[in-house]
């Protein structure tokens, strides 16, 4: 056993044990630790974005792209944004205790289903500081412990804001070891997180589709996949072209940088021709770049638009970026088998006022989270009501889409008698 392995199960012990004081305290309790510690960030965000500075000095003189600069990036004025979504969370119903379902057997036993924590979860991500924020708000209100790999691109700014956590819980009486990181271990770290099976009770990977292809091959932990984002937007030939070409650039330009932009345009052929050319005139205000099939090359290239023709890896590719695939499909059913065999299952949207269209493609489309005539930008755990994320989750067990307070806990049956035996 490396000399890493053994300090990160030690790190999860630590957790574990602070996970119980944890979970002991009431409800009301928790509540006002998170409100402590969103307290604490906000007093201090000048520090965490003094520290992002460094971060994103160092990012700019490697070449990071713009996208991921975006991410990365965490102004005072983006701290108190999370430090808002936080004090969210913490208005939430907690879920801990909550009965899922009971019943009472025939020799008078009584069955009780109700939810708990679960234990110690630990979050590997990249780039994204605002995550650091969101998942102390929602592992410390559902009675969980929480070790955290922020990567090498966030290091310091991820560093300021788990030790001002640390000292606010010490300070509040609780054990620091509740919020923990192992960014100071560097892969290696991460590495022991994804092969701490029997120490690490969840493991929740959030970012490139390389991350997660990465800890879905080599995990030992129980893991939620997250996933990429190559979000599709289909046009049905039922589109209101006043509400498509709106939602269309929400959901393209709003923010590029995020896994529920959106990243192809499928167009009915029997409105694509008078469709296309309407939503390139604004999508090029923007400077998007189009990447086209042939159809949609055409009928672009005729109206005077400029467009690339599209190779068979566009299909596959999440951009992050101005950058947007167009096909032509024939029907609503080619759309649905494009989609699902090129989504990552992460969001998509229809664009119809045909109910029955809008019922085939909400039935028949494999993605965690499927939008009628809205931008896919709304597939977020803030405008969910959560509060915030743990992050997007593209499988299909007990966590599906946005995961908030609910997803973070599990469930035990207590049964209740009165001196039964089993016959």
């Amino acid at each position: 056993m490396t000399e890493v392995m053994t300090q990160v199960q030690q790190q999860a012990l630590a957790a574990k044990v602070a996970q119980r004081a944890l979970e002991a305290l009431t409800s009301a309790e928790r509540t006002a630790l998170v409100r402590a510690v969103a307290d604490a960030l906000e007093s201090r965000a000048s520090e965490i974005e003094a520290a992002n500075a460094l971060d994103m000095e160092r990012a700019r003189e490697d070449g990071m792209p713009q996208g991921t600069l975006d991410r990365l990036l965490f102004t005072a004025e983006r701290v108190k944004a999370s430090v808002q979504g936080m004090r969210d969370v913490a208005a939430l119903h907690d879920p801990v205790g909550e009965v899922v379902r009971g019943m009472t057997m025939e020799n008078g036993m009584r069955l009780v289903q109700s939810r708990v924590p679960m234990g110690v979860v630990a979050m590997i991500y990249e780039a994204r500081p605002n995550v650091t924020v969101d998942v102390l708000a929602l592992t410390l209100k559902s009675g969980n412990a929480v070790i955290v790999r922020g990567g090498h691109a966030a290091e310091k700014t991820n560093a300021a804001t788990v030790s001002i956590v640390r000292e606010t819980l010490e300070a509040h009486g609780m054990n620091p070891d509740l919020v923990s990181t192992v960014d100071p271990l560097g892969r290696e770290g991460a590495q022991a997180l994804m092969e701490a099976r029997g120490y690490v009770d969840l493991l929740v990977p959030r970012g490139s589709a390389r991350l997660i292809q990465y800890v879905a091959e080599h995990a030992r932990v129980p893991f939620i996949e997250t996933g990429a984002g190559n979000v599709h937007i289909y046009v049905d030939k039922a589109a209101d072209f006043e509400k498509a070409v709106p939602v269309i650039m929400n959901a393209k330009t709003q923010r590029i940088s995020v896994c529920n932009a959106a990243e192809k345009l499928l167009v009915h052929a029997d409105v694509a021709a008078d469709f296309l050319p309407r939503v390139a005139a604004v999508l090029a205000e923007k400077n998007v770049e189009l990447r086209a099939d042939e159809r949609a090359y055409e009928i672009l290239a005729a109206a005077g638009f400029p467009a690339v023709r599209a190779s068979e890896d566009d299909w596959d590719t999440e951009y992050l970026d101005y950058i947007l695939g167009v096909k032509v499909v024939d029907s609503l059913e080619g759309a649905i088998d494009h989609i699902n065999a090129h989504s990552t299952k992460h969001t998509e949207a229809i664009l119809s006022e045909d109910y029955s269209a809008v019922e085939r493609f909400t039935r028949d489309v494999e993605s965690a989270v499927i939008m009628v005539n809205a931008s896919t930008r709304f597939t977020d755990g803030s405008q969910f009501g959560f509060g915030a994320e743990l992050g997007i989750s593209t499988q299909k067990l007990h966590a599906r889409g946005p995961m908030g307070l609910a997803e973070l806990t599990t469930t035990h049956w207590v049964g209740y008698g009165t001196g039964q035996v089993r016959a």
